[in-house]
């Protein structure tokens, strides 16, 4: 595949460096090629509404949960972005009087510091775990939630998050929204340096990162700043720590949220075709 200079930043990799025809290919997919895209092992799936998407990517909380016991342990990973789902999932716990103290959930990002090296306190505005706790955990009543030690958080030091997937607790499942730059967490694209200057990391590579402090994409520092931030893109840290490709594959499933907020039309039918087409994939 040739691959060309990015439209965005030339020093970086990115999806505008993905040859011409396959772009304007996926841009013409309609709503209806996208349904037919599903394969064993892939599912693209429609919601009508708004409400419908952020409950059933509440439920997938939900269900995860309700597989858990004290015996065999059960978790999810989930994003901040989006976040609509967050005090649905609070609310189903209370309103319904579910008893999920032996679930787990693992956060699947957050900023990094550089000038402490470690990660962002939940004390700053754009913090994940911060989040997280205000707008699900510290909403469902104590006496139904699962306690502080079943929440996994990254950190810069990543080793206890990493073994976390190891320690007998089961990852039903893996969700993610999707950047503008494609990333699910802060799985970005690569600088063109170093090793990548000629060509990005194959598939193979990259599923061998683990959660990692990682450099971001110009492109994902400006959404940031877009959904997060007000604007002020010198807000923003230009560094995160984020799950990989390793613990991701560890869970039973990954579900790819895409509600046209985070990322664009365009984004949802490139992630789509890739994922159907696993040659263009291992590509």
């Amino acid at each position: 595949m040739n691959l060309r200079t990015s439209s965005i930043s030339p020093d970086w990799w990115d999806y505008t460096c993905l040859p011409l025809d396959i772009v304007d290919e996926v841009a013409r997919l309609t709503p209806r090629d996208l349904a037919q895209l599903s394969r064993p092992g892939f599912r693209v799936v429609f919601y009508d509404t708004l409400e419908d998407f952020y409950l059933a990517e509440a439920l997938e909380y939900i269900t995860a949960w309700k597989q858990s016991t004290d015996d065999n342990p059960v978790g999810i990973c989930g994003p901040i972005g989006p976040t609509e789902q967050l005090p649905l999932v609070a609310r189903l716990v209370t309103e319904l009087g579910l008893d999920v103290r032996s679930g787990h959930f693992w956060g699947m990002d957050e900023w990094f510091d550089e000038a402490t090296g470690k990660e962002m306190p939940v004390t700053h505005p754009l913090s994940f775990e911060k989040a997280d706790r205000e707008m699900c955990f510290h909403k469902i009543p104590k006496k139904q939630r699962m306690p502080d030690a079943h929440l996994h958080f990254p950190k810069a030091d990543t080793a206890a998050y990493t073994k976390s997937y190891d320690a007998g607790v089961r990852c039903a499942v893996m969700q993610g929204g999707q950047g503008d730059v494609k990333h699910w967490a802060f799985n970005d694209p690569l600088p063109r340096r170093g090793k990548y200057k000629s060509a990005p990391p194959t598939p193979a590579e990259y599923r061998k990162l683990a959660t990692r402090v990682v450099e971001l994409h110009p492109l994902t520092i400006a959404q940031n700043a877009r959904t997060s931030g007000g604007g002020n893109i010198a807000m923003v840290p230009t560094k995160a720590i984020t799950v990989g490709p390793v613990e991701t594959w560890k869970a039973e499933k990954v579900s790819i949220w895409q509600a046209g907020t985070h990322d664009n039309p365009f984004g949802q039918r490139l992630t789509a075709c890739l994922l159907y087409t696993s040659d263009a994939a291992d590509e």
